[in-house]
């Protein structure tokens, strides 16, 4: 199979952000890249510009790349990152950040596009626990 859409968790804990990394390579098959901008530079709680534009660019194989923040100016921060190096298929997807990874993950390991990422990540919003 070709290249698997990336997907980028923006956290401002680098904790939080790795427990999810290793939970969706168990998902993912660990065909999907999963990359962080978690934390700042030096493992410090808060968000990095710089830190998000380069697992942006990483994690670009070819099939684009869906990116999910955890809250408040982790969004803001992404949203500047893309305004500023707009990468053609990365995507900032208005979903929770657990459900919306899982299902972003499953769907990318079918070599699903990055419009159908999108969409399953954003459908996590509705689902319910019981």
């Amino acid at each position: 199979m070709g290249a698997y859409v990336g997907i980028v968790l923006v956290s401002h804990s680098p904790g939080l952000a790795a427990g999810l990394r290793e939970l969706l390579a168990e998902l993912g098959s660990g065909d999907v890249p999963v990359l962080l901008a978690a934390g700042t530079e030096d493992g410090s709680l808060g968000t990095s510009y710089d830190l998000i534009v380069a697992a942006v660019a990483a994690a670009d194989a070819g099939a684009g790349v869906v990116v999910l923040a955890d809250l408040g100016s982790s969004v803001l921060t992404t949203l500047a990152a893309l305004e500023d190096h707009p990468a053609e298929h990365a995507r900032l997807v208005d979903a929770p950040f657990v459900e919306g990874a899982v299902a972003a993950v499953v769907t990318a390991s079918t070599g699903a596009s990055v419009a159908e990422v999108v969409a399953a990540a954003e459908d996590a919003r509705g689902y319910r626990k019981f």
